[in-house]
């Protein structure tokens, strides 16, 4: 059954590319206004390719941008496959090499690669379930399990309908489990099942202390520098071995099962390499963790940004009024942001001298995501995919976050299998964004496993 799926999907693959090339065109960019009926055009183009295959599809309004919802009957497990339609703004355009929303094939030293904003994020992740299930159709008159399609268009401007429609749609929404395709492969060769995500809690510390900017000449000495308050504040999150120090931080951060700590270890991780690549040379998270734990199963306290004083051209002598740093926590296991945004709020002003205040502002506070690979579709799908890629698939995690995930399992009690064909190097939300044709080709073909492998659990 599997084999002229596969076959269906490799004679087809010229006409699969131009479907995508047709919805890559439309500038479905959700941040800008200016975009809104290019959003809602590549809602109307989907739900229509939808229903080419036999899907119940319709767009449904929310005070934003519009919402896909697909549902097509049949037996065996019922799946619910999440991706999102709407894409990042292009700028700067200057550094483009071609018009973003003119993708082309393009051969490039690595290999074709299909070049054009939304490429890998998501609109040619996404194609890759649609185009699988298209060839189970073609080959078979219907597809191998019944299988709901969810597809979001505000995902890259914060998701400000998702929960609330989730809510009020939770019935029709829930399903046996979710499949999410928004990640990438662990290397060219070797596919993932990522399993757990890091949640945020990121926010703005400002430290005030004299009521105007001070010359330095007349008030340096006497006057409290906010500047030196917050530098003090930021050492002492961490200690001398890379811990964070926030009274509490590590409640809830759970041990790596040893199953997954060894798949992690088989996957021969260059930590050199990694760090190389940016110009580094010495891991600086905690010390008692190797590199690739540090990014996947460990949390994390860092200075995003700093401003105090006066920062333009020249010098100006004078003890800022202000300062502020952006201050961001990456969190694992059942780590709550709420609890550390108050600790880390009462251990700044522990250690506030006389005549400074501090205010922290909240910009997001998400707990991490931690599925659960009990249920058979992980073993499944992982299974599946090593039969279509050279290397066997691993259980990984990821260093981001991917809030539907987490909102899957606490809106609608389902846990999600996130498979995803992009690579490091493909330029998400960057100019010259890329979609190697070897991710879209196999992507396809690998759903086609996932689902065979899955339908008969």
């Amino acid at each position: 059954m599997i084999d002229a799926v596969l076959a269906r999907i490799d004679a087809d693959l010229d006409p699969s590319l131009e479907r995508l090339m047709e919805l890559l065109r439309i500038p479905s960019i959700s941040t800008d206004p200016a975009y809104a009926e290019h959003c809602d055009a590549a809602a109307d183009w989907l739900v229509e390719d939808l229903k080419s295959i036999g899907f119940d599809a319709s767009k449904r309004p929310t005070p934003g941008h519009p919402m896909v919802v697909a549902h097509h009957d049949g037996d065996g497990p019922h799946i619910l496959f999440y991706g999102h339609y709407d894409v990042q703004p292009v700028d700067p355009l200057n550094l483009w090499h071609r018009d973003p929303f003119d993708p082309a094939i393009e051969d490039t030293p690595n290999g074709k690669v299909i070049r054009g904003r939304g490429t890998a994020d998501d609109k040619g992740q996404l194609m890759t379930f649609i185009e699988a299930c298209r060839a189970w159709k073609a080959e078979h008159g219907t597809l191998p399990c019944k299988i709901s399609v969810f597809l979001e268009g505000e995902e890259e401007s914060g998701s400000p309908s998702l929960i609330p429609f989730m809510k009020d749609n939770a019935e029709e929404l829930t399903a046996d489990i979710a499949m999410i395709c928004d990640t990438g492969l662990f290397d060219e060769n070797t596919p993932a099942i990522m399993t757990q995500l890091r949640g945020m809690l990121s926010g703005e510390l400002t430290i005030t202390g004299p009521d105007r900017d001070l010359h330095s000449g007349m008030y340096g000495g006497p006057a409290m520098n906010p500047a030196r308050v917050l530098a003090r504040i930021i050492a002492a999150l961490h200690d001398d071995e890379g811990r964070v120090t926030v009274p509490g931080f590590y409640d809830g951060v759970p041990e790596v099962p040893t199953q997954i700590k060894q798949q992690w270890e088989a996957l021969g991780f260059d930590a050199d390499g990694f760090l190389g690549a940016v110009s580094l040379s010495e891991p600086a998270g905690e010390k008692a963790f190797s590199p690739l734990e540090q990014i996947w199963s460990r949390p994390t306290c860092e200075v995003n940004g700093l401003n105090a004083g006066y920062t333009g051209e020249g010098f100006k002598t004078v003890l800022p009024s202000i300062a502020s740093a952006k201050i961001s926590f990456r969190l694992v296991g059942t780590q709550d942001p709420h609890a550390i945004s108050a600790s880390f709020t009462k251990m700044v002003n522990d250690m506030l001298p006389p005549d400074c205040t501090a205010e922290w502002t909240d910009h997001g506070a998400n707990p991490a995501s931690i599925m659960s690979i009990d249920h058979p579709a992980f073993e499944a799908a992982r299974t599946a995919l090593s039969q279509e890629w050279p290397n066997p698939a691993a259980f990984t995690g990821g260093g981001g976050s991917i809030p539907i995930a987490g909102h899957f399992k606490t809106v609608l009690g389902m846990d999600a299998l996130l498979i995803g064909f992009g690579k490091d190097d493909d330029g998400l939300h960057s100019p010259n964004e890329k979609y190697d044709l070897s991710s879209f080709h196999k992507g396809m073909r690998s759903w086609a496993r996932v689902l065979n492998e899955v339908r008969g659990l």
